[in-house]
């Protein structure tokens, strides 16, 4: 591995000492090591995963436009800074074609069509056709984006875009900032690898490349040993500058599928902002005169507020489109494999799916206490995973609307779930949690374990009486008496569902649970070859699945360390 890029010795003084002015020099350098024994070895029914290796990045100094830290005694404790953790973003730049050989066990047409979520199955899909072969071969996500309708879709505004400095509308708008040039606070340096050329002439063109977050600083890394693409030009862009748009800060941020130019952005005040890259900002006012209604109706409960439509006519600037969820922080969203439905959580404790190409609230879930944190879901959208501050991991239908298990093992907060594909078939499935007392949880469950305990069985699933939904309203005006729910929804009492009783909720025990590193994890991924987690501290470690034939693992040298 080869990481980018390697930071250089910083200045002294009392900006970067905390106030000590003889203080020494920082020098801050990506640490590799290799760590062995039985502590980094998690076992599991189908083997046992080995750490690989353990990568600390190099944590930056405060930012120049930063206040510096003053700490002039010291044996005074330090206040640490909040973070959100070290989150990494997994990508292939142009691959080829791969043949990737998962559990999807989707051996006939009726199978196939059963693995598929309503929205896909309504769509009239006859066995043996061009969607069966699609989700055979390549699995649920290629069939899935084949059949999602393009975001907008219909509206003329969306089709090209025309700016004064474009004379071709097909031409992309280029950035106007060089990141090298730039005196901004926002960027104060780049630093590239002294041989990145030759590094990226090197690449495996089916290598992983990783894009990491770890406080202000951001660093790219090669996750494989080879490689052979251009570098990211040095030109960058700037959107919703000094809040133009929306002067609340950015908790998630995700591309659109389906679509090169939109991406997604949640902001912290519980709005969705639709950005293009390719459009120009302009100060925001909302549609509707920018009058916001109640946050919450207690005869109607929740609901989606369209500031700006994706359908909207005035398209010459940003945003695309802007809704109102949430009147607290959104701390996450996914969106569904089958690209027509986002799962929201947020920290008034909700879970909301919304069909954001019809800009429609469909479900709304409640936690049993505190903010949910995380969310994802399965690799073929019938399930949703989430993650919060009441320590369970929680599994809801989709289809049927309402939850179906909690997993309890976690002791503290739960800050990333992850589906792993290559465990996963048309009945059972895989998923990880990690949360902040450093354990990672591996969780089973199949189709069949998801039954609903007997206390339960005089309610029918997807039933809900008239009685019982008045029940569900005054019981949410209880607990969220704050009112953090949005207002105005259709006239739909399905929307809102009561919080289950835990005497009436299935619970998961989880089939692997390890505390994986020293510090408070933050994210979680699963590879075809391989788990990553990370941690608030900037350890990302990689975990070797079980090699076939090879037993339950292979026995590693003494640990070594290299700065890079």
């Amino acid at each position: 591995m080869f990481v980018l890029p390697p930071p250089p010795r910083y200045p002294n003084g009392n900006l970067y000492t905390g106030g000590f002015p003889g203080g020494t020099l920082i020098e801050t350098n990506n640490l590799l090591t290799h760590p062995t024994g039985p502590e980094y070895q998690l076992v599991v029914g189908e083997g046992t995963y080995v750490l690989k290796e353990d990568l600390l990045l190099a944590t930056p100094p405060p930012h120049p436009s930063e206040a510096p830290v003053q700490n002039s005694n010291p044996l005074a404790t330090t206040p640490i800074p909040p973070t959100a953790g070290t989150k990494l973003s997994l990508t292939i730049l142009i691959p080829s074609q791969r043949n990737v050989q998962r559990l999807y066990r989707t051996d006939t047409a009726a199978s196939a069509k059963s693995a598929l979520p309503p929205s896909i199955k309504e769509e009239g899909q006859s066995p043996g056709s061009e969607h069966d072969s699609f989700s055979r071969g390549n699995g649920f996500a290629d069939a899935f984006r084949a059949q999602a309708p393009a975001f907008g879709e219909g509206n003329p505004a969306l089709v090209t875009v025309v700016g004064k400095d474009v004379k071709d509308p097909t031409k992309r708008r280029k950035p106007k900032s060089n990141i090298v040039k730039s005196n901004s606070s926002y960027i104060s340096r780049v630093i590239p690898h002294e041989t990145l050329t030759k590094k990226l002439q090197e690449h495996n063109p089916e290598g992983l490349f990783a894009f990491v977050n770890v406080n202000r600083a951001m660093q790219w890394l090669d996750l494989s040993s080879e490689q052979k693409w251009e570098p990211m030009s040095q030109k960058y862009s700037r959107l919703n500058k000094n809040g133009i748009i929306n002067s609340s800060p950015v908790s998630d941020i995700r591309w659109l599928p389906n679509t090169e130019n939109y991406f997604l952005a949640a902001h912290m005040d519980g709005t969705l902002v639709v950005y293009d890259k390719e459009r120009e900002d302009a100060a925001f006012v909302p549609e509707e005169n920018g009058v916001d209604k109640a946050s919450f109706d207690t005869e109607r409960g929740p609901a989606l507020h369209v500031k700006k439509s994706q359908q909207s006519r005035n398209q010459k600037t940003n945003p695309v489109a802007c809704w109102k969820v949430s009147n607290q922080k959104i701390n996450s969203f996914a969106f569904s494999p089958d690209c027509r439905h986002l799962a929201v959580v947020s920290e008034d404790g909700s879970l909301r799916i919304i069909d954001f190409l019809k800009e429609q609230l469909l479900d709304c879930y409640t936690s049993y206490y505190g903010g949910i944190i995380c969310v994802c879901w399965s690799p073929d959208g019938r399930y949703i995973v989430t993650g919060g501050q009441d320590d369970l991991v929680s599994i809801w239908s989709l289809a049927d609307s309402m939850l179906v298990a909690r997993c309890q093992g976690h002791s503290s907060w739960v800050t990333a779930v992850a589906f792993d594909p290559w465990r996963c078939d048309d009945r059972n499935y895989r998923f990880g949690s990690v949360g902040e007392d450093c354990r990672l949880l591996l969780w089973d469950f199949s189709v069949g374990m998801l039954h609903r305990p007997k206390a339960a069985s005089v309610r029918q699933r997807g039933s809900v009486s008239t009685m019982q939904r008045k029940e569900s309203r005054s019981t949410v005006t209880r607990l969220r008496s704050n009112s953090s729910l949005t207002a105005e929804s259709e006239d739909r009492n399905e929307i809102m569902h009561p919080v289950e009783p835990r005497a009436q909720t299935a619970m998961l025990p989880p089939v692997l649970s390890k505390s994986v590193d020293e510090h408070p994890l933050a994210w979680l991924g699963f590879e075809e070859d391989c788990i990553i987690t990370s941690c608030n501290n900037g350890h990302i470690r990689t975990w070797d699945r079980p090699k076939e034939g090879t037993g339950d693992g292979e026995t590693r040298s003494s640990t070594s360390g290299s700065n890079l």
